[in-house]
């Protein structure tokens, strides 16, 4: 019987071919070797176009390709590692968390940017709290390491460092770019779509509630490219 693979499988497996091809172009000397990275890189174009909600825009794989070499650099520049992103659970005196609606994908999610360089992990999340949102927080510790492909919060390989915070002050103010609507939610009253609750969500209130859990995190998957992991 055909068993259909998960579009955000074929991403993943797209993703890490061009990032194993993108690799050895940086390094690789050799002629030959470059024109077999290459035929990889569009083997992953082909992927990544399958994977996608909007093919109707992605006929073409070799924009990907173009893409992807427009990216390599060599040596150790060239080495393709995940971006580096931060999110925020903050929680009010009601145990409800803050959420934002994302304006470029309509989807709800915890308040999250990319690592900017010259700032700490700590820092870039209080920056992004209030960017976001308006509401200032102090973060207390890390409370999850979350691999975004695998949450489906991402088309981009990426790993997220989730921090619990203490909200300190500010008032609602979404950022007029990034963000539709903001608010406190419950955990019997969320918004509709949420990314990666059944993921995070149990993790998250039981941290709003006080309680002290281990770091979460990705468990290894066995095989690692069929099985999808199950929560640790």
């Amino acid at each position: 019987m055909e068993r259909p693979i998960p579009e955000r499988v074929l991403l993943r497996w797209s993703e890490t071919l061009a990032a194993i091809a993108m690799t050895g172009l940086g390094f690789t000397e050799s002629l030959y070797e470059k024109e077999r990275f290459e035929e990889i890189l569009k083997v992953a174009g082909d992927i990544k176009v399958a994977s996608s909600h909007e093919r109707f825009e992605l006929d073409d794989a070799e924009g990907h390709v173009e893409e992807w070499m427009s990216n390599i650099g060599q040596g150790v520049a060239g080495y393709q590692t995940p971006k580096v992103a931060v999110g925020a659970v903050v929680g009010n005196d009601n145990g409800e968390l803050l959420l934002i609606q994302r304006s470029d994908s309509g989807v709800w999610l915890y308040p999250t940017g990319w690592c900017d360089v010259g700032y700490s992990a700590a820092e870039v999340v209080a920056k992004e709290v209030e960017e976001e949102t308006g509401i200032e927080v102090e973060p207390v510790r890390v409370i999850a390491i979350l691999d975004g492909l695998r949450l489906g919060m991402t088309r981009f390989p990426l790993y997220s460092i989730l921090f619990y915070c203490r909200a300190v002050g500010g008032s609602f103010k979404p950022h007029p770019l990034e963000v539709t609507d903001v608010g406190w939610f419950s955990k019997e009253n969320l918004p509709s779509p949420l990314v990666g609750f059944e993921r995070w969500g149990e993790h998250v209130f039981a941290t709003l509630e006080g309680e002290e859990r281990p770091v979460l995190y990705d468990a290894i998957r066995s095989p690692n490219w069929r099985d999808e992991e199950k929560p640790s």
